[in-house]
């Protein structure tokens, strides 16, 4: 009689232990996050070069530069665990003042030859108030998420704006407005996302059109008493006309307007040609790698050139939405929901402007102005929803915060 084949009994190796050891260790990645933000930033690198030629004050290198920390940055983020920061409030709220108020320091403060006192020299300078915005957005979904999704009460909601706004009447310190309403952006977009009431939503609003009224109206009695403004500056002003009336100021405040459109126009469906935009080429074109680089864009590689970066806009969007929609924990979905809301205001913003359906503001493009700080800030912001990503499934302490939703 045949024996039965004969079983092998040596276990083999159990890989749990060392999976779970491996998915702490490298955290899985997110591959189509990743390939928008490779394609988005080498994209913003190409524009840029041609952006940068013949002006004395814009390096290439720097913004090279800014590229590496912020790819280093993001790696750092995308290892760490976001949710020990959820009840990390009052930590947050601190580093946000600091950061921000920072340019007043007498030794390191600088205004970087700009109209705003919003740099400090380090060795090298750095604008704090663009770091500050991951801050905010950490401090704003700490904030909301403790309320597990629901901000019925008018006493926790005027508290949870207060703490809210301490980071915009920080920077208007500097007065950096155009950083100012990016924070106030953030804001809303975590109440809206994180269950504020409607009837709250909307009286806040109409006390901000109030408040933006008797501003001017204060200025203007102050002006007539003193002969000076003194809580918005006059650029400010001429910005909010210049928008209201293109025509008001040809050849002063609204001519940046003008050269702005005259870009965009010339461009026509395929461009003038890489690097043969001739507006900016003769100078003619302000501040072309900063705030009004989508110009350059648009004047080299035309409406084509337009799509293709509105694409990968939308690709990035699309993404983060999905990895907001899959996150565990409200403090989680709530950190992607702001940088969301960030990118969209600060791309709808540098658009319209150039087009003249927004005010002027100095709001760079993300991914493609320059601005080693500015780059650096949007990689740790893709590295932070990486992590929400990365550990949505993963055991570990949990703060009362970061309740599954």
């Amino acid at each position: 009689m045949a024996q039965p084949p004969q079983i092998d009994t040596v276990r083999a190796p159990d890989r749990s232990v060392s999976d779970a050891t491996r998915t702490r260790r490298f955290p899985s990645l997110n591959l189509p996050l990743l390939v928008v933000v490779v394609l988005l930033s080498g994209y913003g690198l190409v524009i840029l070069y041609s952006a940068v030629q013949g002006e004395e004050r814009f390096e290439f290198s720097k913004q090279l530069v800014g590229v590496a920390l912020g790819v280093v940055a993001m790696i750092i983020m995308w290892r760490f665990d976001y949710r020990r920061l959820s009840e990390a409030t009052t930590f947050l709220l601190v580093v946000n003042v600091v950061l921000i108020l920072s340019p007043h320091i007498p030794i390191i403060g600088t205004d970087a030859g700009t109209s705003t006192y919003s740099w400090i020299n380090v060795g090298i300078q750095v604008q704090p108030g663009e770091f500050a915005k991951l801050t905010v957005i950490l401090l704003d979904a700490s904030v909301v998420a403790r309320y597990g999704g629901r901000l019925d009460d008018p006493r926790e909601y005027c508290k949870a704006l207060g703490i809210m706004l301490i980071p915009f009447l920080c920077i208007m310190t500097q007065p950096d407005l155009g950083t100012g309403l990016v924070y106030l952006f953030i804001g809303a977009v975590a109440l809206v996302a994180g269950g504020a009431r409607l009837k709250f939503l909307l009286i806040t609003l109409l006390a901000g059109v109030v408040a933006i009224a008797c501003v001017f109206a204060v200025d203007e009695v102050i002006k007539n008493a003193t002969g000076d403004y003194k809580l918005l500056k006059q650029y400010q002003r001429n910005r909010l006309l210049v928008f209201l009336d293109p025509d008001i100021d040809p050849t002063g405040t609204s001519y940046n307007l003008k050269q702005a459109q005259i870009a965009i126009g010339s461009g026509g469906l395929f461009g003038q040609g890489y690097m043969q935009g001739s507006q900016h080429a003769l100078h003619i074109l302000p501040e072309a790698p900063t705030d009004f680089i989508f110009c350059v864009l648009a004047e080299e590689l035309g409406f084509f050139g337009v799509m293709a970066l509105i694409a990968l806009y939308v690709s990035l969007v699309l993404i983060s939405l999905r990895i907001a929609g899959a996150a565990a924990d409200l403090f989680g979905m709530l950190i992607v929901m702001c940088a969301i809301g960030m990118w969209l205001f600060q791309i709808l913003e540098n658009i319209g402007m150039t087009c003249g359906l927004m005010p002027i503001t100095g709001i760079p493009l993300p991914f493609v102005s320059y601005g080693s700080s500015f780059m650096l800030l949007n990689f740790a912001l893709i590295g932070l929803i990486g992590s929400v990503w990365a550990h949505n499934n993963t055991s570990g302490k949990k703060g009362s915060y970061a309740t599954t939703r």
